[in-house]
């Protein structure tokens, strides 16, 4: 059984945070990895990582309109059509004025179609296994199993770590974060960009061995 499913089992209310995670149901030889999510009473996800629109873009679902409703609306009387019958926009989220999110998004996903955003998602985690076997076979540790589009390398101590990626930020080559996960220190490689090619992932990869030899 799935955490969501057990969660559902105990009367939970079951959010699942899809910030990357989600878009694997958008590919076809992915979608397993999230199977059981549709069980869930609410999710989130970003837009501006995978699908690549402004930063603010990100979405809301919820399986229980009414809830959703109680919980963001505010009814102030001077708004015509706040806290009625029929949801307004402004009963869905927590700005009252807001730029049209909505129109990149749609643009984006338009443009992509289903078949385009399969492909850019099985991409993306083609180039992250890249990354990974790239820097494995210069001996780092690689301490996920690479399934979607993240990679964590560690490079031995906590300390040694963030060294390494402060050296690679210097660089400049490329950008990666740090992270902790199961407390330890790790950098935290996520491939999301539309526009990243395999010559890119490579040259990361030299970058990263380059950091390493200055600590």
């Amino acid at each position: 059984r799935t955490a969501v499913a057990l969660g559902c089992e105990h009367g939970a209310w079951v959010h699942v945070d899809g910030a990357f995670g989600l878009w694997a149901a958008a590919a076809p030889g992915r979608a397993h990895l999230v199977e059981g999510a549709e069980l869930a009473d609410s999710w989130s996800c970003d837009g501006h990582k995978w699908l690549n629109v402004p930063y603010d873009c990100g979405f809301a679902i919820c399986a229980h309109p009414d809830v959703h409703v109680a919980a963001m609306n505010y009814a102030a009387s001077y708004l015509t059509g706040s806290g009625g019958p029929v949801p307004m926009p402004g009963d869905l989220v927590p700005e009252s004025s807001r730029r049209a999110r909505g129109f990149a998004v749609w643009a984006a996903l338009r443009e992509l179609g289903a078949e385009g955003m399969a492909e850019l998602v099985e991409r993306c985690c083609r180039l992250a296994a890249r990354f990974a076997e790239g820097l494995a076979a210069r001996g780092l540790e690689i301490a996920n199993e690479v399934v979607l589009n993240q990679v964590l390398v560690g490079f031995g101590s906590d300390d040694r770590t963030d060294a390494v990626i402060a050296a690679v930020q210097r660089d400049g080559t490329c950008w990666m974060g740090g992270t902790t996960w199961r407390g330890r220190r790790y950098m935290r490689i996520a491939v999301s960009n539309a526009a990243t090619t395999e010559a890119d992932v490579d040259r990361s990869v030299e970058a990263v061995v380059r950091a390493v030899a200055l600590i």
